[in-house]
């Protein structure tokens, strides 16, 4: 088949994919759900901050859980100064908690990226602070080790960080997650510019993953980074049909496909796949990001009455999630 009929049909099959997504946000759980961290799976950011917010004001026993839950959903939705503000709230009640620490400096992270360079320097401390905090309470946490690697590989010396550091994480993760310890060799290789090492590092962690697809995706990733988009391409095709320990693939692989520019009917594919499928979502990956992906795609293909269901559709479950309200605006020309 030639790569025009191949896309065409493509197209064809998200055409009919529209039909069922039509009728509501696909993959949602019934209305009567009640459960938090199942909504917060769904991407239902609404319903999960009504449920927390209601627990809290109940009075619940476990509210660092609560605070805990209403900050993800709050980082989930890009709303990093309530994130930080639950965080905190989550630490406060529970200090020996390594997952609210790892949290909180995901949060503090995610404020540092997007603040000025003064105020970014305080926040990246804090950072590392609650990274640094999160492996000393559970030093078997591989999330709480490659976040902090992650932290040592980015960050300057004035904030803490450090290639050895990051360096020595590897080799204590390396205990519980060969392949997650690959990876991070990786990015330490990319970091010094040894791009050759890196590549074999990211296919080593391929294989120690069993070939699984978030090996593949983080190889395309390495592939867009370095320029080389029909390598990129391929990683990304073996991806969709790979073992898959988590279904974010799906949307991470996207992404790659949008930042890129490039098969845009293969991108509207795979967020199609992720939202009708009945496996359970990811947080990672909320179901309203992934509509407002798939209306970006729409958009860019001048196809602009299904780009509008799509952001309308992520603002039903999320509807504090501006990226979705400047597309609309954007799309409606208001």
């Amino acid at each position: 088949m030639s790569l025009k009929k191949k896309y065409r049909f493509i197209t064809l099959v998200v055409t009919a994919l529209f039909s069922l997504l039509a009728v509501g946000p696909v993959g949602a759980s019934s209305s009567n759900e009640t459960n938090p961290e199942s909504l917060l799976r769904n991407g239902r950011a609404d319903d999960a901050i009504k449920v927390l917010q209601k627990t809290l004001n109940e009075g619940n026993q476990d509210a660092g859980q609560s605070h805990n839950l209403l900050c993800r959903v709050y980082i989930g939705l890009g709303k990093l100064d309530p994130a930080i503000k639950e965080c905190e709230m989550a630490v406060k009640s529970n200090p020996s908690n390594g997952a609210y620490h790892l949290w909180l400096g995901r949060a503090y992270g995610n404020k540092a990226e997007k603040a000025n360079p003064f105020a970014a320097i305080g926040l990246a401390k804090k950072a590392r602070e609650n990274f640094e905090k999160a492996v000393e309470l559970n030093g078997d946490d591989v999330l709480a080790r490659t976040d902090l690697a992650e932290f040592y590989i980015e960050s300057p010396g004035i904030v803490g960080g450090g290639q050895d550091k990051a360096r020595a994480q590897a080799d204590s993760i390396a205990a519980h997650d060969e392949a997650a310890a690959y990876w991070v060799k990786a990015r330490l290789d990319e970091k010094a510019k040894n791009y050759p090492s890196g590549e074999e590092n990211y296919k080593a962690a391929l294989k120690a993953s069993n070939n699984d697809a978030w090996g593949w995706v983080n190889l395309a990733s390495f592939y867009r980074r370095q320029g080389r988009l029909t390598e990129m391409d391929d990683a990304i095709r073996k991806a969709a049909s790979a073992h898959k320990t988590r279904t974010n693939v799906f949307v991470d692989a996207a992404s790659l496909l949008i930042r890129t520019g490039r098969s845009l009917p293969d991108a509207a594919s795979l967020l199609v796949k992720y939202l009708s499928s009945s496996t359970t979502k990811d947080e990672d990956a909320p179901t309203f990001r992934a509509h407002f992906m798939l209306g970006q795609v729409m958009e860019k293909q001048g196809n602009k009455a299904d780009a509008t269901k799509e952001y309308e559709a992520a603002l039903q479950l999320a509807s504090d999630y501006q990226p979705a309200r400047d597309a609309l605006k954007r799309v409606n020309g208001k």
